[in-house]
């Protein structure tokens, strides 16, 4: 078959189902994306440029949109370069958040669609307003609400839909979902799986170094930011580090936003918890180790006697998934996207996000009854055995192209 996939950063969402069609050896495959960067055997790539851009001093929300109609523009150009060197799609795979799929079925009207839906934006529920720091500005409100735009304008179009949990369906209005297919995402059951001997390995990355008899908590995020709730476990830390002076912590995470806002006066988020807690935190103890390797990724988790994960109701990390299937003692946030994963007491342990005592007695639980966090270590494994194999998540995303293709 011959295969087209866009995503802005390539290659976005689509890297194991890439992989798995390079190995079958039958397919073309044609890769569309913004970014210049990376590659894998047996696709091929193709870049897109968005068109130029209005003033600055256009409506946000507005500017947003004009973005996802030049990115639409953009890719639809590249399409009919590929169009007129004689190659027609059997299907298209892409994300929907950027607007690039739009354009698509002007160029190749034949081809069936199969978009990747994340998130539909709410003013009253999930993120918004979760948390009451960072309370949304009423004027801000219909910004949320033209986030929705491409989400309506690709509903709205022929084509099919794939979303990885139920919490992101069910973001979506109650009549689209027919058009979702619950897809849940896999992970490498041979990659991310436990260590023996926990506890009892010294572990190096960068400049951290944990000698075998020290406990182990860690955190990752892909940004250091409040909607990960960066902010509330670092002030869980000073109550945590107090009560046991054998435990280390390891974040992982750039100084970047990838979501909600930025922190005051132009400093990283991780700078201004540090000066908040200044006096009350050992950053001795603390290793704040910017964005790693795969492999000390996995290394961490595998090393890790409790890693917390904490989430606003918004979409859930990847990193969950590797932390399960590495049989990780989890602390997890009691918000939706984590409950689908998590259940209190038997896979980890659920705390309140806006409570840093209660994140802290969760992770002490988990370092001071060794019983428990076996116990949750063994089922959290074989949750993910059951639930994110990779294989099966391949073999469903291959029979959800069979079915629109009808081969």
């Amino acid at each position: 078959m011959r295969y087209l996939f866009v995503h802005q950063n390539f290659p976005g969402q689509f890297l194991h189902i890439l992989r798995r069609l390079h190995e079958e050896g039958e397919h073309d495959i044609v890769f569309i994306s913004e970014a210049n960067q990376g590659s894998l055997p047996g696709v091929r790539r193709v870049l897109y440029k968005p068109s130029k851009r209005s003033g600055a001093d256009a409506y946000p929300a507005v500017r947003e949109i004009e973005l996802a109609a030049l990115r639409a523009d953009g890719v639809a150009q590249s399409a009919r370069t590929l169009k007129q060197l004689g190659y027609e799609p059997d299907i298209i795979i892409g994300h929907h958040g950027w607007g690039e799929l739009l354009n698509l079925g002007d160029v190749f009207p034949k081809s069936p669609i199969l978009g990747y839906y994340e998130f539909f934006y709410h003013t009253d529920r999930n993120d918004v307003g979760f948390d009451p720091e960072f309370p949304l500005r009423p004027e801000a409100m219909p910004q949320v609400r033209l986030k929705n735009t491409v989400n309506f304008m690709a509903l709205s179009q022929p084509g099919f839909g794939q979303t990885p949990t139920l919490f992101q369906r069910d973001t979506y209005p109650e009549w689209a979902h027919d058009r979702l297919t619950l897809l849940r995402e896999g992970v490498n059951l041979d990659l991310c799986a436990p260590k023996l001997e926990l506890g009892r390995r010294s572990l190096t990355i960068g400049a951290m170094s944990i000698a075998p008899k020290r406990k182990l908590v860690t955190y990752v995020s892909r940004d250091l930011e409040p909607y990960r709730g960066f902010h509330t476990f670092m002030r869980a830390l000073p109550r945590l580090l107090e009560a046991r002076p054998d435990v280390d912590v390891a974040l992982v995470g750039g100084d970047g936003v990838s979501y909600g806002a930025r922190a005051p006066g132009g400093a990283t988020w991780r700078a201004t918890l540090i000066e908040e807690l200044r006096g009350s935190l050992d950053l001795s103890r603390v290793h704040f180790l910017g964005r790693v390797t795969y492999d000390d990724f996995r290394a961490l988790l595998q090393r890790s006697d409790a890693h917390v994960y904490l989430t606003y109701p918004f979409v859930a990390s990847w990193s969950l998934r590797e932390a399960m299937a590495c049989g990780c003692a989890i602390v997890g946030s009691r918000t939706a996207p984590v409950e689908e994963f998590i259940t209190d007491g038997e896979t980890g342990r659920l705390v309140p996000f806006l409570e840093p005592d209660a994140i802290a007695d969760g992770i002490l639980e988990l370092l001071e009854d060794r019983t428990l966090a076996r116990r949750l270590r063994r089922n959290a494994r074989r949750w993910a055995e059951a639930e994110l194999s990779l294989d099966d998540y391949l073999d469903r995303y291959k029979d959800l192209i069979a079915r629109i293709t009808g081969s």
